[in-house]
């Protein structure tokens, strides 16, 4: 069996592992595929401690996101409902529905926040009513938020 050699990612690679990651491969595979695309470099002292520096920044600046997210919920947390009106037919059936985008602008005018549609979970919101939505800010902290739906 060949022995393996260590080398720290430069480039996240599918299936091996992410940018800044020390992994174990095969020496022909770092020294055919890997050394000479970029995409790795061997386990070097330096390069070790180069890429202890970029982890430590990354944690650092992941903190940093995780303290504004926990601002944005103090905030979103502080509204009771978020009121949103819609033109309505019979049996308070609305003209299309609401989407993350409505009510992201509606938290937009409200608070001045701005909320990215695409980290909202809503229910099918198609008649008037009140509704919850779960807002993922982060990885760790999310956010419920009631809406409230009123003909136009």
């Amino acid at each position: 069996m060949a022995k393996r050699v260590q080398v720290v990612l430069n480039e996240t690679v599918n299936k091996l592992g992410r940018m800044g990651q020390v992994v174990e491969v095969a020496p022909g595979y770092a020294r055919n595929y890997l050394l000479p695309r970029g995409l790795a470099e061997p386990a070097t002292p330096s390069a070790l401690r180069r890429v202890a520096r970029l982890q430590e920044l990354e944690r650092q600046r992941l903190a940093e996101l995780k303290g504004v997210a926990e601002k944005q919920k103090a905030t979103l947390e502080k509204l009771a409902t978020i009121t949103i009106s819609m033109p309505a037919g019979e049996n308070e059936a609305l003209f299309g529905s609401v989407t993350p985008q409505d009510v992201a602008d509606a938290i937009q005018a409200i608070t001045g926040e701005t909320i990215d549609r695409r980290n909202m979970t809503l229910p099918d919101i198609r008649k008037l009513g009140t509704y919850t939505a779960d807002i993922k800010l982060h990885p760790e902290v999310s956010v419920k938020l009631s809406i409230q739906v009123v003909p136009d």
